[in-house]
């Protein structure tokens, strides 16, 4: 995956958000970048299991993608454990 043509970039953008959602114990991680530049990520650590993951995702993370990153067509998270 690491050599995916975007995989920088994404890690870039992620890298972005990544404070925010470390400061509270979080991180996000790259699952699968398909043929399709979909792009699936799991969050993990705290945010797994808080109330505002869901906005989290959609606000912060797929935000920082969308942004930094457009070739990425769909961003979808992945629910680890």
């Amino acid at each position: 995956m690491e050599n995916h043509p975007l995989y920088s970039r994404i890690q870039t953008a992620l890298d972005s958000i990544r404070p925010y959602l470390v400061a509270d114990g979080g991180n996000v991680e790259i699952v699968e970048i398909t043929t399709a530049n979909v792009l699936k990520l799991a969050l993990v650590g705290n945010c797994q299991s808080c109330n505002m993951s869901a906005m989290t995702f959609r606000a912060g993370v797929e935000e920082a993608i969308r942004r930094d990153v457009p070739e990425i067509t769909a961003v979808e998270e992945i629910k680890v454990g």
